[in-house]
């Protein structure tokens, strides 16, 4: 059964206007693969347990090309595959002990950030500059919330949000602005495609 309808909803249904069962498998690995070859790239700070990664940025962005449910579940199955031994999570972390350490809040966020990000794609939130950026830092705020109660069980109070928000408020600032400035275009380059 195909995951579109008469208009398209998301750049991946533009792409792949008649996208099927094997299709959409394909997509959701694929995007899970993505995430885990992002989280790679690594930074370590010295006052943080939590590492700056690319990883956030491959959710959300997997939610607005994707939408709703197949983000939600190529990031549920990137979760999947990381607590089973492979090494997807951060610096080639792997296993359940990632998801319950001090930055397993972020990790388990991916999905339901995906999800909020894909939603809003879907009522064309990525269409405009002004929306893009805040249907990215909405998703931003998911991964937060999440990242910063698990986050305060390993750290002070005083201490929480220098050491699992301050640092990645700029970071995401930027990755939702480049968002706000692609997504657009994108979707300027696919309707000009269609109308052909």
């Amino acid at each position: 059964m195909s995951m579109v309808s008469a208009r398209p909803l998301t750049l991946a249904d533009v792409a792949m206007p008649r996208a099927g069962m094997l299709q959409n498998v394909v997509l959701v690995v694929l995007a899970s693969l993505l995430t885990a070859a992002a989280a790679q790239a690594e930074i370590r700070l010295p006052w943080t347990p939590v590492p700056i990664t690319g990883q956030t940025a491959m959710v959300l962005l997997t939610g607005a090309v994707l939408g709703a449910r197949r983000a939600f579940l190529a990031l549920s199955l990137y979760l999947v595959e990381g607590a089973c031994g492979l090494p997807f999570f951060a610096g080639g972390a792997a296993g359940v002990a990632s998801l319950l350490g001090p930055s397993g809040g972020y990790l388990v966020a991916f999905p339901f950030a995906a999800l909020v990000t894909g939603l809003l794609a879907e009522r064309a939130w990525d269409r405009k500059p002004v929306t893009m950026f805040f249907a990215m830092l909405l998703g931003s705020t998911v991964i937060f919330a999440l990242g910063l109660a698990q986050l305060s069980r390993f750290v002070p109070a005083g201490q929480l949000v220098a050491t699992g928000l301050a640092p990645f408020v700029i970071g995401d600032i930027v990755k939702s602005a480049l968002a706000a400035g692609v997504f657009p275009l994108a979707w300027k380059w696919a309707g000009g495609r269609e109308s052909k």
